[in-house]
């Protein structure tokens, strides 16, 4: 039987990963971040995104 953990794990760690390069890589451009106060949201939801896909993963883990 497929534990859904796996599949969710692994989906969000890799949209966390590509969201959180995206923030990196646009840092710099602070005409992008002004309608968000100047707060880089693609960072801080790409790491939120990143650490539920490892909780996922690392739970689906820990059954086995």
């Amino acid at each position: 039987m497929v534990d859904i953990r796996i599949p969710i794990g692994l989906m969000f760690s890799i949209i966390g990963l590509m969201i959180t390069a995206f923030g990196l890589f646009t840092a710099s451009d602070s005409v992008m971040y002004q309608k968000s106060l100047g707060i880089n949201v693609n960072i801080i939801m790409g790491v939120v995104m990143l650490a539920f896909g490892l909780v996922m993963l690392f739970l689906a883990r820990k059954k086995k």
